[in-house]
C-alpha cells in the first residue's frame, strides 16, 4: 500500500505534544500520532487519480481502489483510544465521520452516477461556508481566485484548470447512468449556466486576443454546451426518484454528519421551530402593532447609509455586549458582503428583508467571520486545519450563524427597534420550511417541486414568492446534499444545547455566564460538528458517541 508521510515522525511528535489539550502520556500519544499520519494518508487516498487530465470517477476505477479504501478504514478502527483525552477522541471521530462519508457516497449517494450538477466545473464566488456546498468534484475552476489581467504564473494555473473540463464533461458521459429524475432535470441548469459563465471570462481585461486562452476557454464552453445537450436528451428516460430514503438519511446523519437525531426527529423539530417561529411573528407582530411600520429602503443612497448603519450597529454590539471577540479581520470581512441596492420587483427573499434591516441577515454572516478566521488565523491541529469532506461541517457553519441571529436578538441588539425581530421570526420560520420540505423529497414522499411549495406556502409574508431563482436552488442544493437543509434549524437546536450545558455546568461551579466566554472557545475548536463541539465544551458525550 502506498504510504504518504509528508511530515517527519519528530516533527508529528512534536505537533502532537504542543496542540493544547492534546498532551499525553508516551505510549498514549504514539496512538495519536499513528492518527496523525493514518489521516495524511487517508486525505491523499481521498483524491481520485487522474483520467486523461481529469479526476477519474470511472465505477472501474473505484472498484480498483476499494480494497485500499477497506485496508485503511480497518488501520483507524484498530487504533485504542481508550485513555485518550476528549479533543483527540474528537479528531479519531473526524477522520472515522469522513470514512463513512466516503463509504456512503459509493453506496448510495453517487453524486457522480446520479448527479449531473456533480460535474458543474466552474465557481464564480467563494462560499460562505468552509467549502462548497453540496457534492462538488475535485478540480474545479474557481475563477474568483483571480484578478484579471493575469499574471503570467496566473495565466499557467487558469490554464492548467480549463484543461479539466472538457475531458471531465466527456466523462461524465460516461458516468452518469443513475434514474434520479429531479436530480437529473435542475442539474442541466447549472451546467447551462456554466456555458454563460465560461464565456463571461472572455470579456476579462488582457483575456482578448490571447489565442491560448480563448481556444482553452471556447474549448470548455463547447463541452460544457454538449454535455448539456446530451443531459437533455437523455432526461427524457429519467423516472426515478431522487431521495434517499428514510434508513439512509437517519444512518448518513448519525453517522457521516454526526448529528445524533434520525429523520422522523428532524421532522418533528423542523415542525415545531416552523410552529414557533409562525406563533412568535405573530405575537411580536401584535406587541408591535402601535409601532411604525419598517420602510425598505428604496434608493441606492438608502440602501448605503442603511448598511452602513447596521455593520456598525452589530460590530458595536457584539464589542460591548461582550458577546465574542472582535477580531481586527472581523470588519473588513463584513463589509466585503454588506450587500447594495436592488430593485423590488427583483429582490429574493434574504435580501427583502435586508432592505428593512440587514442586521439580522449580518448576523448570519457570522459565516465570514469564521472564514475570516482560518483564513488569518488556521488551526493548529492539521485534521480540524482544512474543510471537513462531505460538508461534514454543515451542522456547525449553518448552526452557528443562524442560532446567533436569535441569539443576537436575545441579548438586546434589537433594543432600538423591535420590529425588526419580526425579520428574525420570518427567518426562522423560512429555514424551517424548507429543511422540512428537504426532509419530505428525501422520503421520497414528495418530488422536488412540491418540496418547495412547503417551501413557499409556509414562509411568511410571500417572501419566498417574489424570485423564484432561490426556491429552485436551495430545494436542489438539500436534495443534491442530505442534511443540508436541515442543518439550519438542527444545528441551531444543537448550539443551544450545547450553549444550555455549558451555562449549567458554569451555575454549579459559581462562575457567571458570559456568551463572549462560549462563542470563543466554541471558535477555537474549529469548524467541526456542533455535536462534537459540545462533547469538547463540556465533556457531556452524547448518545452518538457510546459506540466507541
Amino acid at each position: 500500500m502506498l504510504r504518504l508521510f509528508p511530515a517527519t515522525l519528530s516533527a508529528i511528535l512534536l505537533l502532537c505534544c504542543s496542540l493544547q489539550g492534546h498532551a499525553q502520556r508516551p505510549t498514549e500519544a504514539g496512538n495519536y500520532v499513528t492518527l496523525l499520519q493514518l489521516f495524511e494518508e487517508w486525505r491523499f487516498f481521498e483524491t481520485p487519480p487522474v483520467r486523461d487530465g481529469a479526476p477519474d470517477y470511472t465505477a472501474a476505477t473505484f472498484s480498483v481502489r476499494q480494497p485500499i479504501f477497506e485496508e485503511l478504514r480497518e488501520r483507524l478502527m484498530a487504533i485504542d483510544t481508550s485513555g485518550w483525552a476528549v479533543p483527540q477522541r474528537v479528531d479519531w471521530t473526524l477522520v472515522w465521520a469522513e470514512m463513512n462519508g466516503y463509504d456512503f457516497n459509493q453506496r448510495v449517494l453517487q453524486p457522480w452516477a446520479r448527479d449531473p450538477a456533480f460535474y458543474k466545473s466552474l465557481w464564480t464566488y467563494r462560499s460562505d461556508v468552509p467549502a462548497h456546498e453540496g457534492p462538488t468534484h475535485h478540480r474545479t475552476t474557481e475563477i474568483w481566485t483571480y484578478n484579471f489581467p493575469l499574471s503570467p504564473a496566473e495565466r499557467v494555473r487558469l490554464l492548467g484548470d480549463l484543461s479539466v473540463i472538457p475531458p471531465l464533461n466527456e466523462q461524465a458521459q460516461l458516468n452518469l447512468t443513475g434514474n434520479a429524475r429531479d436530480l437529473w432535470i435542475a442539474g442541466i441548469r447549472d451546467i447551462r449556466r456554466q456555458s454563460e459563465d465560461l464565456a463571461a471570462i472572455l470579456k476579462q481585461p488582457g483575456v482578448k486576443g490571447d489565442e491560448e486562452l480563448e481556444a482553452s476557454i471556447q474549448a470548455a464552453i463547447n463541452s460544457t454546451d454538449e454535455l448539456a445537450e446530451w443531459l437533455e436528451e437523455e432526461a427524457k428516460t429519467k423516472t426515478g426518484p431522487s431521495g434517499i430514503g428514510k434508513d439512509n438519511y437517519s444512518w448518513y446523519l448519525q453517522n457521516v454528519h454526526l448529528v445524533p437525531l434520525s429523520w422522523e426527529d428532524e421532522v418533528m423539530l423542523l415542525k415545531r421551530e416552523l410552529a414557533r417561529a409562525w406563533s412568535a411573528l405573530k405575537l411580536e407582530e401584535h406587541r408591535n402593532r402601535k409601532l411604525p411600520e419598517l420602510t425598505a429602503a428604496d434608493s441606492p443612497e438608502a440602501y448605503d447609509a442603511l448598511a452602513e448603519r447596521s455593520a456598525q450597529s452589530l460590530l458595536a454590539f457584539l464589542e460591548q455586549e461582550e458577546m465574542v471577540t472582535v477580531k481586527a479581520y472581523f470588519e473588513p470581512a463584513l463589509r466585503e458582503h454588506l450587500g447594495t441596492y436592488i430593485p423590488e420587483e427583483t429582490r429574493n427573499f434574504f435580501w427583502i428583508g435586508a432592505h428593512y434591516d440587514p442586521r439580522p441577515l449580518y448576523s448570519h454572516f457570522y459565516h465570514w467571520f469564521e472564514l475570516a478566521r482560518v483564513d488569518n488565523e488556521p488551526h493548529r491541529n492539521p485534521i480540524r486545519r482544512e474543510p471537513l469532506l462531505y460538508n461534514i461541517f454543515d451542522s456547525r457553519s449553518e448552526g452557528v450563524a443562524t442560532a446567533v441571529e436569535e441569539m443576537f436578538m436575545q441579548a438586546g441588539l434589537y433594543d432600538d427597534d423591535p420590529r425588526v425581530k419580526e425579520i428574525v421570526y420570518i427567518l426562522i420560520a423560512q429555514r424551517a420550511a424548507r429543511g422540512l420540505g428537504s426532509l419530505y423529497a428525501h422520503a421520497n414522499e414528495m418530488t422536488m417541486a412540491e418540496a418547495g411549495g412547503i417551501h413557499s406556502e409556509y414562509t411568511p409574508r410571500g417572501w419566498m414568492k417574489t424570485e423564484k431563482e432561490l426556491l429552485i436552488f436551495e430545494q436542489h442544493l438539500y436534495l443534491r446534499q442530505p442534511g443540508y437543509g436541515t442543518s439550519y434549524i438542527t444545528g441551531k437546536y444543537l448550539v443551544e444545547s450545547a450553549l444550555a450545558d455549558y451555562a449549567r455546568l458554569q451555575e454549579a461551579q459559581g462562575t457567571p455566564f458570559r456568551p463572549m466566554d462560549f462563542f470563543d472557545r466554541l471558535n477555537a475548536i474549529g469548524n467541526i460538528p456542533i455535536a462534537l463541539g459540545h462533547w469538547e465544551l463540556t465533556g457531556v458525550e452524547e448518545p452518538l458517541y457510546h459506540r466507541r
